[in-house]
């Protein structure tokens, strides 16, 4: 296995993970690897009437950085932008109200999850 094979393969881990963690606290599901040219989308999630894009960090460790600082302006301003083309594209949300979540989840060096973190709203315009 390549490290970019490598890399989606843990990728696509983390994001499973924290859809089971955000369905076991009552979301709803409704699209994972929603891409469009703006970007892609984790996760899409419903909690109430809201709707929620959710960015999912995954580390190993905290060597490189912890999984809740992944986010710069950049990565910020095209999940903005990629929610509004998801919504835009689906007329049952054309009137929701929508918010940015980060799940950051934290391996041990076993590989386990150690942590799992969720910061509600966190980007904003």
């Amino acid at each position: 296995m390549t490290e970019g094979t490598d890399r989606a393969a843990l990728g696509d881990a983390g994001e499973a993970h924290a859809r089971r963690w955000l369905e076991a606290r009552g979301y709803r599901f409704v699209a994972a690897k929603w891409r469009c040219p703006a970007g892609e989308l984790d996760l899409v999630m419903q909690e109430g009437e809201e709707l929620v894009i959710v960015e999912v960090k995954l580390r190993r460790g905290e060597a490189n950085g912890r999984a809740e600082d992944a986010i710069d302006l950049s990565k910020a301003r095209r999940l903005l932008t990629t929610g509004e083309r998801f919504v835009a594209a689906h007329p049952a949300w054309h009137d929701a109200v929508w918010r940015v979540d980060l799940v950051a989840i934290t391996l041990g060096p076993n590989g386990v999850v150690e942590r799992v973190s969720h910061a509600v709203n966190a980007v904003v315009a």
